[in-house]
């Protein structure tokens, strides 16, 4: 896409809570040192046990990957899934909102292969 595309389909200045930018909400609710991670292992894989995504993000902590978990469903990104079976299982994936994250993540992954060595 083009600049001039781009500036065509956004319009001119859309003001939200944040001011006139209507990527910092979205910048704003991804940020956190784990969550783009997360999304990212749920995009790959999904559902997953909470055990898969420690392994994976190594090394983060349990209250961590806890804290980034339940920020991520309250945002309604990841639904997390409790299983009435002993022992007790839990897993993540991402909701149909997270799933709409998919082509955002593709697309920077291709700049990323394109620009980052």
């Amino acid at each position: 896409m083009s600049y001039e595309e781009f500036k065509e389909k956004v319009g001119s200045v859309i003001l939200t809570k944040e001011g006139n930018c209507p990527v910092m909400p979205v910048i704003k609710m991804l940020q956190g040192k784990w969550k783009l991670q997360i999304l990212y292992e749920l995009c790959i894989k999904s559902p997953m046990r909470f055990g898969e995504l420690r392994k994976i993000l190594n090394p983060i902590t349990n209250a961590a990957l806890t804290n980034a978990l339940k920020e991520l469903e309250k945002d309604e990104l990841v639904l997390r899934t409790q299983f009435n079976e002993m022992p007790l299982r839990v897993e993540y994936s991402l909701t149909e909102k997270g799933k709409e994250l998919l082509p955002v993540f593709y697309a920077i992954s291709q700049w990323g292969l394109k620009y980052i060595p």
